[in-house]
């Protein structure tokens, strides 16, 4: 990883270059392959991962063995910092969704960086916000929407982020089962499929290739509001 790479990520980004050819001396890189899990729910943590190409799921996991898919995070954004402040096991599953590169830093140089680089903190304080305000919207949701509501919101969202223009609509580039895409919107598999073949016999959504196409977001819109 370049220094110019390096300091492309978001969390670094305007740090002088001496400040980030520090940061790269500490850093390590680390791979990992489609479906490889970086780390378990309840395992020790002391490092920060920051996404330098790739994708990963963050996942909570039952005691019967069913994952409930709780946001996806792309290149450039970061994860693991909670243990890193609060010293206590992982919150959450973390799985590779497709080939991933990863800088890793450990505890004892996050925090010197903390202390040395205050604009580090200032963006962290602004994700771990931003977080927390999805997390309230979640909620939100789960009392004002009804599965319907909620499912039309999220796949609004998702066509917002991976979505790209096609022939019959936008097309959600990112891979997501139906299971996952029903734990997004707090349902069942079942209650999900039963409005995606709804959606999709009003001529609403279609899939093609397993992806999702929004074909009409404004009638998505209208099932919100």
């Amino acid at each position: 990883m370049s220094v110019e790479g390096l300091g492309h990520l978001p969390l670094f980004a305007g740090l002088p270059p001496e400040r980030i050819s520090s940061l790269e001396a500490m850093a390590q890189r680390r791979s990992f392959k489609r479906g490889e899990v970086i780390f378990h729910k309840g395992d020790p943590g002391d490092t920060l991962f920051m996404i330098v190409q790739g994708q990963v799921k963050i996942v909570l996991p039952s005691d019967s063995g069913e994952e409930a898919l709780l946001v996806v995070l792309d290149e450039g954004e970061f994860f693991g910092e909670l243990s890193l402040i609060d010293e206590r096991p992982r919150s959450a599953t973390i799985m590779a969704s497709e080939p991933t590169e990863t800088l890793v830093l450990h505890r004892d140089d996050f925090l010197r960086s903390l202390a040395a680089n205050p604009e580090i903190a200032v963006h962290l304080l602004k994700v771990l916000s931003r977080r927390l305000r999805e997390a309230d919207e979640f909620v939100e949701d789960a009392v004002f929407l009804d599965v319907p509501g909620r499912l039309a919101k999220k796949l609004l969202q998702l066509a917002e982020t991976y979505g790209h223009s096609t022939p019959s609509g936008t097309a959600i580039g990112l891979r997501i089962t139906q299971q996952e895409l029903a734990t997004m919107v707090g349902a069942t598999r079942e209650s999900v499929n039963k409005h995606l073949r709804s959606y999709r016999a009003r001529g609403i959504i279609d899939v093609d290739r397993q992806r999702i196409v929004i074909k009409r977001p404004d009638e998505l819109r209208r099932r919100i509001y």
